[in-house]
């Protein structure tokens, strides 16, 4: 059976806001398949997801003063810092690429834990738990997604290194994965470096992906003069709302205090 075909787009310290506008303006304007590897991005940068608040879950008193980026993304999940030790991979795929594959969350994290345990077979115990790729019980890889009428994105962040020091950046989120339990950052991640080389682990998942697709390699200039103009959704924490955040009640005390007032 003729396989698919995908674009393969490598990329290198691209930075990860360039790398969403890049991914949303694919998702929305492309009629193609792409797959995106970006090793590393420039500076330490913060992600939420399109529903964070930055009040539950960054300490931003801290962030303010180191004056870390937060990126606002155009898809769902949870909350990341980044930096030259992440590996970012994106698949966006037109609903009817993957034979059999239903286009709902469920099913493509399914689908995806499956190109990765080619890549990690015979290392460490890999596993997906809900929503994470992990080590064990140990998390090294977040997911988000968006599925529009046409199309998917499902984009992965691999911890393949990580600075102990950003993770004070981050609060433990009140909504957690239920194998977590209450663990702090620190004992609930692992690094990958620990179990896979970074050359290994990224021409292993080209080389997995090219059991589903027809890859045909592209660089960024040809990816730009192709794509239609689209205004992207993510985007760059002002100081401003940052500010506004780092005094803004708890979620839970503003609960009780509306409660009080009715």
């Amino acid at each position: 059976m003729k396989l698919p075909s995908m674009n393969l787009l490598k990329l290198r310290r691209f930075p990860i806001l360039d790398q969403l506008h890049l991914e949303e303006r694919l998702l929305r304007t492309s009629s193609e398949n792409w797959c995106i590897v970006n090793d590393g991005t420039i500076d330490p940068t913060i992600v939420m997801g399109i529903s964070g608040k930055a009040s539950q879950l960054l300490e931003v008193n801290l962030v303010l003063r180191d004056q870390i980026p937060v990126i606002r993304r155009f898809t769902g999940g949870g909350t990341v810092i980044v930096d030259k030790g992440t590996v970012f991979v994106t698949f966006i795929c037109n609903k009817d690429a993957v034979p059999g594959l239903q286009p709902y969350p469920r099913p493509i994290m399914a689908w995806s834990s499956l190109i990765y345990q080619q890549v990690f077979e015979g290392v460490g115990n890999y596993r997906l738990r809900e929503n994470d790729y992990v080590f064990g019980d140990r998390k090294f890889g977040g997911n988000a997604q968006s599925i529009t009428k046409g199309k998917w994105i499902h984009h992965t962040s691999f911890l393949w290194d990580y600075e102990v020091e950003n993770m004070l950046y981050l609060k433990v989120p009140t909504r957690a994965p239920k194998y977590r339990v209450a663990r702090d950052h620190l004992e609930f991640i692992c690094r990958m470096k620990d179990s896979i080389s970074r050359s290994a682990f990224i021409d292993g998942t080209i080389k997995a992906t090219a059991n589903h697709f027809s890859l045909r390699s592209t660089e960024m200039e040809e990816v730009e003069s192709t794509i239609k103009d689209f205004v992207p959704s993510s985007k760059l924490l002002k100081r401003q709302e940052l500010e506004e955040a780092s005094v803004a009640p708890p979620e839970d005390q503003l609960e009780r205090f509306l409660s009080k007032s009715l």
